[in-house]
């Protein structure tokens, strides 16, 4: 019998997962991709069926928390038919959370579908609010597009939190601007710092803003309160006593979140990573197409989960140039 809580050898609940439904973007952010990618032939990706099949055998075991996730995830084909057709998991009860993380290009369009099928919370990547600076960053990205996504997503009762890539002396100095800026619009802002995942045609060490840093340069201008909230992710959060609203930092390199970890990475090719930083992966596709039956899926899945490492070695400095990992983050998902 598979157990229907996914415990890793490190007693840790899988109760998370992430999954990258495509490795495309309409952007190609400095600290993500390449300029000129070569993606995935669509031949390789998992269907939208075989997708939703994938997603309900975990969460028949326990995961309580989806997200969809790309690249960027509203530009798959048909994306919402995958939506829709998961949000029956909400509605009888055996998941809590259906989400995603975009990039906003998509979200005047879809916004209100999203609504529609119990999306109730999404992530949106803004890394300045400066239009000619995040087109440098984004290389292909438009801000106004961006803010009118938001808006839109806003009205249609989702509740809206900004992620924000911490890079130096790129955008370090906004951050105090952005902090009021989110919380004057009710949403809640989190500083991540760059990962070592892919080439991405330059040296992140050129990048990389210890998040460390700049909490301490925040507490100049901010009071900054610990909470204990938490949305299930790695962010460990704040509240800014000044604007009232929630900061949150994600801290992969100067303090790593692994060992409360909960999440697994599926990518749209159906291979299952049991830790971002890591190399080790499980290909659930063969044993989701040998068989109509969840059996051998499910018995991957469970062997999978008792791989999962208990942490990532991630490393940025001047010894350490190349990524921890070949694969870019829009291969592993979000």
């Amino acid at each position: 019998m598979i157990s229907p809580l996914l415990i890793d050898p490190f007693g840790r609940h899988v109760s998370y997962l992430r999954v990258s439904v495509t490795d495309r973007c309409d952007f190609r952010c400095v600290y993500c991709m390449a300029e000129n990618m070569n993606f995935l032939p669509r031949a390789d990706l998992l269907t939208l069926e075989e997708l939703d099949r994938m997603c309900s055998a975990f969460i028949a075991q326990g995961v309580k928390k989806l997200r969809l996730t790309g690249g960027e995830p509203l530009v798959r084909k048909g994306i919402m038919t995958l939506v829709e057709s998961l949000s029956r998991h909400l509605k009888s009860g055996a998941l809590d959370e259906l989400t995603l993380t975009t990039n906003g290009s998509q979200l005047a369009k879809y916004a209100i579908d999203l609504a529609k099928h119990g999306v109730k919370r999404i992530n949106v990547s803004v890394d300045t609010l400066d239009a000619a600076k995040f087109k440098q960053i984004t290389r292909w990205g438009e801000l106004a597009k961006v803010l009118d996504g938001i808006k839109a997503a806003q009205a249609a009762g989702i509740h809206v939190k900004i992620n924000a890539v911490a890079l130096k002396g790129v955008n370090e100095f906004e951050i105090p601007d952005m902090i009021r800026w989110c919380h004057s619009q009710n949403m809640d802002f989190t500083l991540i710092e760059t990962m070592p995942l892919g080439d991405i045609d330059g040296d992140r060490t050129d990048q990389y803003l210890p998040l460390s840093q700049v909490r301490a340069a925040l507490m100049d201008n901010f009071t900054l309160e610990d909470i204990p909230y938490k949305t299930g992710g790695p962010a460990r959060y704040v509240r800014v006593k000044e604007t009232g609203g929630k900061l949150g930092f994600i801290t992969p390199l100067t303090h790593n979140f692994c060992e409360s970890c909960n999440r697994v990475r599926l990518t749209c090719t159906g291979t299952l990573y049991m830790c971002l930083g890591q190399d080790d992966a499980a290909d659930l596709r063969h044993a989701l197409r040998a068989s109509e039956s969840d059996d051998l899926l499910n018995t991957a899945i469970a062997e999978a989960i008792s791989r999962k490492p208990k942490g990532h070695d991630f490393i940025i400095d001047r010894n350490h140039q190349k990524p921890a990992v070949a694969r870019h983050m829009s291969v592993t998902g979000g």
